[in-house]
């Protein structure tokens, strides 16, 4: 399991769902079910999880990871964004947590054929779900300068967005950008030296930037919280783990938004929206990996997790 994906901050993870006998928890993002098994054995001896994933690996994976609890856990292909509809296929009205491990996954990074590692040369790809039609490919060399510049940018967080568009345009006029090492080359040649020495590759934002988009993953974020607000019971729990500053400000916001009742401008004299509160935010500040578990896997080092209990 832990050559798919180690997960991160399994104890922090099991405590801030609470998890007990008999609860009902969500796993939006199950993986090679490293967080799912540990909340399964802290619900025993008959608690259940419905797990998620939009990847047929990770669900072959996790099947065979969790195999051991029969029953107790239920598998399905699907988007967390559609938390509340997957629920009601599965005649589940109300859960006791969700838990969302956001970003791309160990395994993904690591087999070159998915395409979302500009380290491993392979075909452009980045799809979560091998099902849908647009691809990496398909965004670098038929998208507008424009909107390829805007999603580098706005998904990146990438200053040198303009400089990198126009590489890849005049490189794509000559030649398609057909594989990760391919457009990684024109990333390195579109920069100014001072930034190729950073601490991070130069391709990092960009590829960050095209996989957010192809995937849809803050639109699917933002749905997931506001959906999934309205399926835990009351004082159940939604945590959520983020890499990087995109999520974790959605995350902190959506949060944050159902900690409030009325959300009507200052100018009303009275509250016309009628909203109710429906979260307690737990954690003020998010918590973050033991160095010891940094050390052992570097690749928590930015995670962040953020906790609220329905009211």
């Amino acid at each position: 399991m832990c050559s798919f994906h180690i997960p991160v901050m399994e104890s922090e993870v099991v405590e801030s769902l609470r998890c007990r006998p008999g609860g009902i928890y969500v796993d939006g993002t199950v993986g090679g079910g490293g967080h799912a098994c540990e909340i399964l054995r802290h619900s025993a001896p008959d608690g259940l999880l419905i797990g998620l994933d939009v990847d047929d690996d990770a669900l072959r994976e996790s099947e065979e990871r969790l195999r051991p609890f029969g029953s107790r856990k239920i598998l399905v292909k699907g988007n967390f964004a559609d938390i509340d509809t997957i629920l009601v296929s599965l005649n589940i009205r109300e859960v006791d947590g969700i838990l969302l491990d956001l970003g791309v996954s160990a395994y993904q990074l690591k087999t070159a054929h998915r395409g979302f590692s500009f380290s491993l040369n392979a075909a452009l790809d980045m799809r979560m779900d091998q099902s849908r039609e647009l691809s990496a490919y398909d965004i670098i060399n038929t998208f507008p300068e424009k909107e390829l510049e805007r999603i580098i940018k706005d998904y990146g967080e990438e200053m040198m967005a303009k400089r990198i568009v126009k590489r890849i345009s005049m490189r794509r006029k000559t030649f398609p950008i057909e594989t990760t090492a391919e457009l990684a080359d024109v990333i390195v040649k579109a920069l100014p030296s001072p930034f190729k020495t950073k601490r991070i590759h130069p391709a990092t934002r960009t590829f960050q930037a095209i996989r957010i988009y192809i995937n849809n993953e803050l639109l699917n974020l933002h749905d997931a919280i506001n959906r999934g607000v309205d399926v835990l019971r009351t004082s159940g729990r939604f945590s959520i783990i983020s890499f990087q500053s995109l999520e974790d400000r959605i995350v902190k916001n959506g949060f944050r938004s159902w900690e409030k009742e009325c959300i009507c401008p200052p100018s009303l004299p009275v509250c016309a929206c009628h909203r109710k509160a429906k979260l307690k935010i737990l954690t003020r500040k998010p918590i973050t990996p033991a160095a010891s578990e940094i050390e052992s896997n570097p690749q928590a080092r930015s995670a962040k997790l953020r906790t609220a209990e329905r009211i």
